[in-house]
């Protein structure tokens, strides 16, 4: 499967990128929500592993954009976050477009466990 890690903070690409790849995923990176945008249009993921809170174009917002992109309103979003997400960050997740979330730091089986379920989803 084709993911997308977007997250701003070194550490936890290099994490998720390893994880991925381990488990025979190809992966890309995008540093923020700019870059995530770039990235999904040219590299077409089946998935995608969103920081929410990233200088600049925020997670959020490039989730919205991503939204209005012909053809991927269904791609799997997942958020990820470094908080436990409140009522409220997680209906303003879920209104954002996000298709899930995971906290971070997040453990390794939750991760693939995600990208299974919702990588399957978005296979024809």
């Amino acid at each position: 499967m084709k993911v997308l890690v977007v997250d701003d903070n070194e550490d936890n690409r290099e994490l998720a990128v390893k994880i991925l790849r381990h488990a025979g995923h190809e992966v890309q990176i995008a540093v923020d929500g700019r870059e995530a945008l770039a990235k999904v249009e040219e590299y077409r993921p089946d998935l995608v592993l969103m920081d929410l809170a990233m200088p600049g174009k925020n997670g959020w917002d490039a989730t919205r954009e991503i939204r209005r992109l012909t053809g991927l309103e269904a791609l799997p979003i997942i958020a990820l976050t470094a908080h436990a997400l409140r009522a409220d960050d997680r209906k303003r997740a879920e209104e954002a477009g996000c298709t899930d979330y995971i906290t971070k730091p997040f453990d390794r089986a939750e991760l693939l466990d995600k990208v299974r379920l919702y990588g399957r989803k978005s296979t024809p």
